[in-house]
């Protein structure tokens, strides 16, 4: 039998098996109108374990799943440190997280599960932890994503940021230590990272794990701000403001919670609507203090809508 023909013949007999799942390779009842033509070709293909062939193609369809579920762990990680390192909050960022899903049609419930059973580097650490933080397909749990934080501290710069504010913050009922806050904070910034930046100089300028230091604290503010982080900008801004660091300029403190408010910033918004209302460092505007009083409240500000009631009822 030529090449063409015994191929045929395979063809015929694959058709044969996949409509006959149940198949036993040792006793194949092959058609009359087949049995002279694969006689000598089943003899051989019966040898083959067909199990293991269909556990062979699983494995390797496995393994593609595999490796795109893991790009796409990669992927939102990267994407969390990265809006970080922009000064977004954790609002805005789960949003983000959320729409990375969405966008490429996948299923959180699924990530979620696929986690729980591959922990087996810092960024499925922290990928689960982030779950457990933000209440994403179970409960609440901020103890749970501290632990696993931990995991991944070491190789794991997100985790490293999300840590020191734990740390300062009490965050989900974690023993304070300003020392770690400070030092991870320390970590970030010297290898250039804006969220660690400006979160050193938070620690300068509050005494959290060193000594009070406005002028360094000024310094980081600067360093932040100049990498375009919402919070370096509006924290620098405070400095301008309160002279804190540096002489007073109001001025100088408008213009900087300008570009932070623009950039989303809620805490910035909620300054720049005060400088608004008191018409320091700009024109009085009680109609633009409204407008970013009520942006402020969009991201959870409780400050913004009292000032924002207190504003209203005098109109």
């Amino acid at each position: 039998m030529n090449d063409s023909t015994e191929m045929q013949a395979v063809n015929k007999y694959y058709e044969y098996y996949q409509t006959n799942k149940q198949l036993d390779s040792d006793h194949i009842n092959i058609s009359n109108s087949l049995h002279g033509e694969l006689s000598s070709i089943v003899q051989n293909f019966s040898k083959i374990n067909i199990k293991e062939i269909e556990s062979t193609i699983q494995y390797i369809h496995e393994n593609i799943f595999e490796e795109d579920l893991n790009i796409v762990m990669d992927e939102v990680v990267e994407l969390i440190f990265m809006e970080l390192n922009k000064g977004n909050g954790e609002k805005a960022i789960k949003r983000y997280v959320l729409d990375y899903f969405n966008k490429h049609k996948l299923n959180s419930r699924e990530i979620y599960s696929w986690l729980l059973n591959n922990q087996n580097s810092s960024n499925s650490f922290y990928l689960l932890g982030y779950f457990y933080y933000n209440g994403i397909e179970i409960n609440l749990n901020k103890q749970k994503a501290f632990v696993l934080y931990q995991k991944a501290v070491f190789e794991n710069k997100v985790a490293q940021y999300d840590l020191a504010n734990m740390y300062m913050d009490r965050d989900g009922g974690v023993d304070i230590n300003y020392n770690k806050a400070f030092e991870l904070s320390k970590q970030l910034a010297k290898e250039g990272y804006s969220s660690g930046t400006h979160l050193l100089g938070y620690c300068y300028e509050h005494g959290i794990g060193t000594v009070i230091n406005y002028k360094k604290a000024f310094e980081f503010y600067q360093k932040a701000a100049i990498l375009e982080n919402s919070y370096g900008l509006n924290n620098l801004g405070w400095c301008y403001e309160n002279g804190l660091g540096t002489e007073i300029n109001n001025k100088k403190a408008f213009e900087l919670y300008q570009k932070a408010a623009d950039l989303g910033n809620g805490l910035a918004q909620y300054n720049l609507a005060f400088m608004y209302e008191k018409g320091e460092g700009t024109e009085k505007d009680t109609s633009k203090a409204i407008y970013w009083y009520k942006k402020a409240v969009e991201q959870g500000c409780q400050d913004a809508q009292l000032e924002l009631d207190a504003l209203e009822e005098l109109l």
